[in-house]
């Protein structure tokens, strides 16, 4: 394939992200080393993927992507730059599928993708975080004092079904990797763990009649309104986890201390995206969507993450 062959498919008009995001078929360019890698975390996707294609016709229309481009030779990142100067759509692999799959395919991360810092607006532009701050203690305030009715039956349920404090207070890991102490209301047997940290399940035999109810309903959750109120959480953000699972956690996930750089979340992405699960790979789940918050965080994907919880709420969704 010559130069003139190449003018002559990239010189096609250029399709826009948006008309261009959903192909049946990406091509991508990476090193012979990471190609395995690749097709495993690929493999289950409704789109296939060309892997090192450099006979590709008509390439200014498709979508192509690079992984590990910097240890592509000079010739290969040549071809790829040409193909952005006549049309083609050019990112890096792991910012396409956050664009297409609305979550981040982790296996696939390393450093780069979060040294652009820029793009995280979380964390370096001060102004959302004083925005995001200002929003958490008015919720939290007007949702207490409406909500005080509530929390009063529910503390009497708890207290007649079951002896125990109604408010479960258990440390967590927050924003720097910060411990603090999360309130809940109590919707397991008093002393169910009996001193050693486990896993919660799905259909938990320690959890109460009353509390299954209330965790059903997220009713659970409504003393976190005091944590965020503390500073220690925010409205939305990732759920605060447990040192010991956290230590285990890491082993398995890459960067998945990444998650403390925000504040934990009464609710967030992860909660509303994916079903409960107790699982290493729910936890992976978890953290993709987590990462994909902190990555494109706005205002408005908080209100849409807060209007989806409304809606677990009302409709007994929760766990």
């Amino acid at each position: 394939m010559d130069n003139q062959d190449i003018k002559y498919y990239l010189n096609k008009s250029f399709r826009s992200r948006r008309q261009a995001l959903k192909p049946d078929i990406i091509y991508l360019y990476c090193p012979e080393s990471a190609v395995e890698e690749v097709l495993n975390c690929t493999k289950d996707y409704d789109f296939d993927v060309a892997i090192n294609d450099y006979d590709v016709k008509a390439i200014g229309r498709k979508v192509i992507c690079h992984y590990h481009s910097a240890a592509l030779s000079s010739e290969q990142k040549q071809f790829l730059i040409r193909a952005m100067e006549y049309g083609a759509w050019v990112e890096p692999l792991v910012s396409y599928l956050d664009a297409r799959n609305k979550y981040t395919e982790v296996k696939l991360l390393n450093s780069g993708y979060f040294l652009h810092q820029k793009a995280f607006s979380i964390l370096s532009t001060q102004r959302n975080q004083k925005i995001k701050r200002v929003l958490d203690i008015v919720v939290s305030l007007t949702a207490l004092i409406f909500l005080l009715p509530i929390m009063l039956l529910v503390a009497i349920a708890i207290r007649l079904e079951s002896p125990g404090r109604v408010i479960y207070k258990q440390l967590r890991v927050g924003q720097f990797n910060q411990e603090f102490e999360v309130l809940k209301f109590r919707s397991m047997v008093n002393n169910a763990e009996n001193g050693k940290a486990q896993w919660a399940q799905k259909n938990d035999p320690r959890v109460t009649k009353v509390g299954k109810f209330i965790r059903k309903t997220r009713i659970d959750e409504l003393p976190q309104f005091v944590n965020v109120l503390r500073g220690e959480m925010s409205l939305v953000g990732p759920r605060p986890e447990r040192e010991v699972f956290i230590c285990d956690l890491e082993k398995e996930i890459s960067y998945y201390r990444f998650r403390h750089s925000v504040k934990p979340g009464i609710t967030g992405l992860a909660q509303v995206s994916y079903p409960y699960g107790d699982s290493i790979e729910d936890a992976v789940w978890k953290h993709k969507y987590d990462i994909y918050y902190i990555k494109h965080h706005s205002l408005r994907s908080d209100f849409k993450i807060l209007l989806k919880t409304v809606k677990v709420v009302l409709f007994g969704m929760g766990r």
